[in-house]
């Protein structure tokens, strides 16, 4: 595990990088800011080295980027209508930071802080965050860990980890951008998804869902037969033109499972990715609101510069009893993991 300085946040904390290297020229950067990923190097078919995911150069990006590149995200990801929910009897209020409604779970993030770094080897890394009872408005205290670890196959695994002291809400999930023809080079309208599932959550006018899932048939949405994200974008179609592309939770059929929910593949440089979890649904955003962003090199990001795959329980779960509910009884153990495993075609 090489580790090396990553540079100093306002505050005067330091801020350290990780890298982890397999035997087929694979990297992976971590950072204990944020918990954040920062890089991941693959060799393309024409044995170029690619950096698929977006982020920045230092620590003073991660901490003044509000695009959540990277970050690890809890205690809860996505929405929760209204900032706030009921747990056993108790109303809970949350920060109102996106059109009345909680976003990755307010103003306090988890990828805004240093986390601690449990243990390292040269294959795998933990980082590990303490949030106290009230943190965020949820309740409850709870030791969190995050581990990547970057295999011989050429799988980078996030496993999650925590066990909370009260009952609360435990729903986290990896924030990264990636754009298969290099980070900074097009636009992703030319990768071509496939995403195993057969429906969606609907959302109102402010991408909260309704409780009502849609079947994917015969619209923009079906992504079963793999297509090229491009295709269908620009459609006439209203949940597209809610989000300015695609910014959804897909339902997926695991039971708890790990296993692959999604596929993306660049036919620029023949890389693909696939997408494992446990989790019930998957959110694909394609950077819809990314506008004028100086990222790594000081490369340009524009709208559409990458798409994410954002492993979940639904969006404003605690809301809709037709939902799996992301709580976490009190000493009961949170654990989920994803995996984004590469391949190369020629």
């Amino acid at each position: 595990m090489k580790k090396e300085n990553f540079g100093q946040t306002r505050a005067g904390v330091q801020a350290s990088l990780y890298t982890m290297e397999n035997e087929n020229g694979m990297e992976l950067k971590v950072t204990d800011y944020g918990a954040t990923l920062v890089n991941i190097m693959v060799v393309d078919k024409n044995s170029r080295k690619r950096d698929v995911v977006l982020g920045y150069d230092d620590v003073s990006g991660y901490e003044t980027g509000a695009s959540f590149f990277g970050a690890t995200v809890g205690r809860n990801a996505n929405r929760i209508a209204g900032a706030s929910f009921e747990l056993g009897g108790k109303t809970f209020r949350l920060d109102a930071n996106e059109n009345g409604n909680n976003l990755h779970s307010g103003l306090n993030f988890y990828n805004k802080r240093l986390w601690e770094v449990k243990q390292s080897d040269a294959q795998s890394i933990t980082f590990a965050l303490f949030s106290p009872d009230g943190d965020q408005g949820y309740p409850g205290d709870v030791r969190i860990e995050v581990t990547y670890t970057l295999t011989e196959n050429n799988e980078v695994k996030i496993s999650y980890r925590a066990i909370p002291g009260e009952d609360t809400i435990l729903n986290l999930t990896n924030h990264s951008y990636f754009n298969l023809n290099g980070e900074g080079e097009n636009t992703i309208l030319n990768h071509v998804v496939r995403l195993d599932a057969d429906a969606f959550t609907e959302t109102d006018d402010k991408l909260i869902p309704t409780g009502k899932l849609i079947d994917v048939t015969g619209t923009p949405m079906d992504f079963r037969q793999a297509k090229a994200i491009g295709q269908d974008i620009g459609a006439d179609y209203e949940p597209l033109k809610l989000a300015g592309g695609y910014d959804h939770n897909w339902a997926l059929g695991n039971q708890g499972n790990c296993e692959k929910a999604a596929e993306v593949y660049s036919p620029e440089t023949g890389i693909s990715m696939e997408v494992l979890t446990d989790l019930p649904g998957v959110q694909m955003y394609t950077g819809n609101g990314i506008e004028n962003e100086t990222g790594k090199g000081g490369k340009h990001y524009g709208k559409h510069a990458a798409v994410c795959f954002e492993t979940q329980y639904f969006p404003d779960a605690v809301h809709h009893e037709n939902f799996e509910a992301p709580v976490c009884k009190a000493g009961e153990t949170y654990q989920t993991t994803t995996v984004y495993k590469f391949r190369i075609h020629e």
